[in-house]
């Protein structure tokens, strides 16, 4: 009765433990498959041509994934950071209080990182001075990634 009684025990306490454990690996490749995907989206190529079709650049959320497709619009300079104080300020622990700025100039949308701890990357090269975006660029800012859409 004893041994019967373990192996019950055994089996209501590993089976939960094997369920927790097969749900975080789903969960980690379904995020690792969403990530692969955005980075072999194709971009449109408009680098030799600059001629815009109508309308300005602008920036749309990826990650988080609780602002997914929210848009963000940069008519004038805006501060991207931690801090209230920031144009666009994003609760993010890898950002700093002052991350970066985006500008637009005559419809080319610009970036530069503003001295931050964890960098600003645009295609996963890091943002030295100011950098110019073209559609399809994928920028992050600290934990935060965008696509640069028109």
């Amino acid at each position: 009765m004893i041994q019967l009684e373990a192996a019950t025990n055994y089996a209501a306490v590993v089976r939960p433990i094997q369920i927790l454990v097969m749900a975080v690996a789903v969960l980690f490749f379904a995020r690792v498959l969403r990530v692969a995907m955005v980075q072999s989206r194709p971009a449109d190529d408009v680098r030799g041509s600059r001629r815009r079709r109508g309308g300005s650049l602008a920036l749309e959320f990826i990650e988080p994934i609780d602002r997914t497709g929210e848009r963000v619009e940069v008519s004038v300079p805006i501060t991207v950071g931690r801090s209230p104080a920031c144009d666009l300020s994003v609760q993010d622990t890898y950002m700093s209080s002052r991350h970066a700025r985006l500008m637009n100039d005559a419809g080319d949308l610009s970036i530069e990182d503003l001295g931050s701890t964890n960098g600003t990357y645009v295609n996963q090269e890091l943002v030295k001075g100011r950098v110019q975006l073209d559609r399809g660029d994928i920028v992050q800012v600290g934990g935060v990634i965008f696509e640069v859409v028109r």
